[in-house]
């Protein structure tokens, strides 16, 4: 497994970040471009990187309303595995997995990424069932996925408690080896540097409130600070904010935005090797290379935007990380965030053309996204230059709601995350 000492490392990417940020400038925008990519995350600084690695465009502008990187690209909790249960869910995290497994040589920045395996705990009959049925569908897609009881378990990560009087027993747990986790900012970055090296316009502060359509055919974007930049197609990148987008080309996408619960605890000692998921108890944690304990909560039922989050929902986190790792009950708490994350009615993406000609999005990954972020780059690259899906990107069009060719992954992954 691929693993990292991590400060020197990290110095290293803080350093190039605040470098980048002191001298960088935003380009002038031209008056028109092959593509307009809304939204400079991670999926948007990818699919800049490889439209212009790949397919050769290089006339592309990325229009982000803040500062690159700086949404949920720095707002996750950086956790990249494949163990999905569809095919189509299952083929597409995949390929985002190899990309990852190959990303720092590729960029030649170093994004971190750490196999250190990822673990789904069973607490009940019923929770074995579904991760057996969970792996092997995995290993029959050629996903490497197996299943272990709570005696290897617990030699594996002697951290959590195995034992037979904890609230909710563990019976075992299935174990993607290939997982793992990465920097979040990093890969960001990487990508931004990689794109721009190629030729292609990163635009900061350039927030779009509006689309200017001709006839059913997008031609160009209306921005706050630079007034109407005109393309051929445009790309609709912007997490959590996707249905804003929409409306302004004049439909309605189903996705819902929420906010998601994520905390650091203050650096200690390492203790913690992996990735540990329940979804019986619902909490996730691992540890940075920083030392920080890092714990994924869940979605505030409510819709909204807010980027701060709710205590109950942390605390109800904290509860059940302390339940399975009870060493950890001490530890104080550093911060703690709220992401905001369109989901869709089946909790898988969409990667799609729109009733809108040449305008495409690429929204709806949940808790997903930052795992889906070389692979979704990718894909939606191959989509915007072809003007039609990738076929793997093909199965997630936002018009499978209206044919009911779902992809209902909701739940079926053990936690979403």
């Amino acid at each position: 497994m691929q693993r990292y000492s991590g400060f020197g490392l990290l110095k290293h990417s803080l350093s190039y970040h605040e470098n980048w940020q002191r001298v960088w400038r935003n380009p002038t925008p031209k008056k028109k471009y092959d593509i307009i990519i809304v939204g400079g995350g991670g999926h948007g600084l990818a699919t800049a990187y490889y439209l212009a690695k790949e397919h050769g465009i290089t006339n592309i502008a990325v229009l982000e309303k803040g500062h690159l990187g700086g949404g949920n690209a720095c707002r996750n909790t950086t956790i990249v595995r494949s163990n999905y249960l569809w095919d189509e869910s299952a083929e597409l995290f995949e390929h985002s997995l190899k990309l990852w497994e190959g990303l720092s040589q590729e960029l030649n920045y170093n994004v971190m990424f750490s196999q250190r395996g990822c673990y789904h705990l069973c607490h009940t009959l019923q929770d074995m069932r579904s991760n057996e049925r969970l792996a092997n569908a995995n290993r029959l897609n050629g996903i490497d996925n197996e299943m272990i009881d709570a005696a290897q378990l617990q030699r594996e990560i002697p951290l959590l408690d195995c034992g037979p009087n904890t609230r909710y027993p563990v019976l075992g747990a299935s174990v993607q080896r290939r997982a793992g986790n990465a920097r979040h900012d990093a890969v960001a970055w990487g990508y931004a540097r990689g794109a721009d090296a190629l030729g292609v316009d990163l635009i900061q502060n350039c927030e779009v409130i509006g689309m200017v359509i001709n006839d059913g055919k997008i031609t160009g974007v209306k921005t706050k600070t630079h007034g109407i930049i005109s393309a051929d197609r445009v790309g609709c990148v912007g997490a959590g904010h996707s249905g804003v987008l929409a409306k302004m080309a004049g439909f309605e996408l189903p996705v819902v935005s929420h906010p998601l619960q994520a905390l650091v605890s203050e650096p200690i000692k390492p203790v913690l090797d992996t990735v540990v998921m329940s979804n019986h108890v619902h909490g996730y944690m691992s540890q940075s290379d920083k030392g920080d304990l890092v714990i994924g909560a869940g979605i505030d039922s409510y819709v909204g935007y807010g980027q701060r989050g709710s205590y109950p929902i942390i605390e109800h986190t904290i509860q059940a990380i302390v339940e399975m790792f009870p060493m950890v009950s001490r530890v104080r708490m550093n911060r703690q965030w709220g992401g905001i994350v369109d989901t869709t009615p089946d909790a898988s993406p969409i990667l799609s053309d729109t009733p809108v000609k040449n305008l495409f999005f690429n929204c709806g990954w949940g808790t997903g996204g930052f795992k889906g972020t070389p692979g979704s780059g990718h894909l939606f690259a191959a989509t915007l230059a072809e003007g039609k899906a990738h076929p793997i990107a093909a199965p997630f069009s936002m018009f499978r709601f209206h044919s009911g060719k779902l992809i209902d992954e909701h739940g079926a992954a053990a936690v979403a995350h």
